[in-house]
């Protein structure tokens, strides 16, 4: 199955108001690392506005170019609904309140920053977070692993980096090419 990198256009049933009332409730109601995995389920789970394989077509894609990977996400979402525009409006909507918000909470921070109660809220907002974050991991592996070899890439991955907490860029270079190897010559030898 491919899945189309080109803007869906702009006679796509979601309209650019629409598209801002989604991300800008997505950049108020997420925080943290879990903030891809909110977009999920506003955009893949309730709405349907794209699959989970193009979802994370674009997540990958957002991880593997420079800047912060939900920035390069909104677009990618944005661009893929609406064209250059839904880009635009998805990218400013995810970032607009949580810019607002942030000034807000830092200048609260530097009034009370040093009170405990602000230590042990912030220690349950991190650990708010990384559930969302694991849980959008969970659902990403029951959609990308489709055969042993993806889950071998997807489990030697998590323990070169996770567990044995070795450099990152060293194991992706080894196992992109082998999983771009089996996704390109592999596997559609065994669809024939």
């Amino acid at each position: 199955m491919t899945i189309p990198l080109e803007p869906a256009g702009e006679d796509a049933p979601i309209g650019l108001l629409d598209l801002c009332k989604v991300f800008a409730l997505i950049g108020v109601s997420s925080f943290g690392g879990g903030l891809s995995g909110w977009m999920y389920r506003e955009l893949v789970e309730r709405r349907g506005w794209i699959s989970p394989q193009e979802f994370l077509t674009g997540h990958a894609l957002a991880r593997t170019l420079p800047g912060v990977n939900v920035v390069n996400l909104s677009i990618w979402i944005g661009y893929r609904l609406r064209g250059s525009s839904g880009a635009v409006i998805a990218v400013m909507s995810v970032l607009a309140a949580p810019l607002v918000i942030v000034l807000a909470l830092g200048a609260g921070y530097s009034l009370w920053g040093h009170a405990p109660l602000a230590h042990r809220l912030l220690l349950g907002i991190a650990a708010a977070s990384l559930g969302i974050s694991l849980s959008m991991g969970l659902k990403g592996f029951r959609t990308v692993v489709r055969s042993p070899v993806y889950a071998a890439v997807v489990l030697a991955t998590f323990i070169g980096v996770g567990v044995l907490r070795w450099p990152m860029l060293p194991i992706v270079g080894v196992l992109t090419p082998l999983s771009l190897f089996w996704a390109t010559v592999m596997e559609p030898r065994r669809e024939t």
